[in-house]
């Protein structure tokens, strides 16, 4: 990739997996709710070995046949949230695309016999720029949007992953963004059986994402063996993100790095490396 230094010159960025929130939720007048988790993400960025030369971000609001990615110079934002005030959807995040970049995603993931291709018109979706307008406010880093597969294949992801993890030795942050929680039904609603059933699956989740490589992939695999799997997530868009993030972890061992608890409900964000 022509715009990255070369690897000899940096530290191996790590692969994570941190909340995006609800719809624009940091920019809205909404008392206590969601400080802690824009605490975390403004502070994220000096957490980083160095500032990264290209983000690589799988989010959960992008779902396609064949694994896709960007490839605008200059991605415009997608405002995919209903309801919310008129002012979220003036948000603005200028970060610059990676043409570059995205062909050499597409190279990685095909060479790993994944079928892949790219898109220069896709946006950016708000599982993007909402937590990035935290944790990278500067908006100066290239940014490179990877889609989920529609059929939410978690063996997939985590091979999607592996193929992707040259990349980290050449400073490109893999960040999967998501919800650890994604049951909107239950998620406003307060209900003691809902918030036990959240809590278990957390702590399940922590466990397995921060087993040797062997179990945690298996484990991973097998989520919907997990405590009130079904319960946390009916549908695991929000949850396959971090199967990406531990494919790319490749033997890094994972750590919890966000622990929180939003409406009652258990959420965690976890590093890799």
């Amino acid at each position: 990739m022509s715009s990255t230094s070369p690897a000899t010159t940096h530290k191996r960025q790590p692969a994570v997996f941190i909340p995006h929130g609800g719809g624009p939720c940091f920019f809205m007048d909404w008392p206590d709710v969601w400080d802690k988790m824009a605490e975390f993400l403004r502070g994220f960025s000096h957490t980083l070995p160095q500032k990264p030369d290209a983000l690589l971000v799988v989010s959960g609001h992008w779902e396609t046949e064949t694994l896709t990615v960007t490839a605008s110079e200059k991605p415009e934002l997608i405002y995919d949230y209903h309801g919310f005030p008129e002012h979220t959807y003036s948000l603005r995040y200028p970060a610059p695309g990676n043409p570059a970049l995205a062909t050499q995603i597409c190279s990685l993931l095909k060479n790993a016999g994944i079928s892949a291709t790219s898109d220069p018109d896709r946006g950016l979706d708000h599982g993007v720029f909402i937590p990035f307008m935290l944790a990278f406010p500067d908006a100066d880093i290239p940014v490179v949007e990877l889609s989920l597969r529609q059929d939410l294949d978690p063996a997939f992801h985590i091979q999607a992953g592996k193929a992707l993890a040259p990349l980290r030795d050449q400073n490109v942050l893999i960040v999967s963004t998501g919800m650890s929680y994604h049951n909107l039904r239950h998620f406003m609603t307060a209900n003691p059986k809902t918030d036990q059933d959240a809590v278990a699956f957390d702590t399940w989740l922590d466990k397995a994402a921060c087993l040797p490589e062997a179990e945690r992939n298996n484990a991973l695999i097998h989520w919907e063996e997990a405590p009130a799997a079904r319960v946390i997530h009916p549908r695991e868009e929000h949850l396959l993100p971090l199967m990406v993030a531990a494919g790319a972890a490749g033997a890094d061992q994972g750590e919890r790095i966000y622990s929180d608890t939003v409406l009652g409900k258990a959420l965690s964000g976890f590093r890799f490396g």
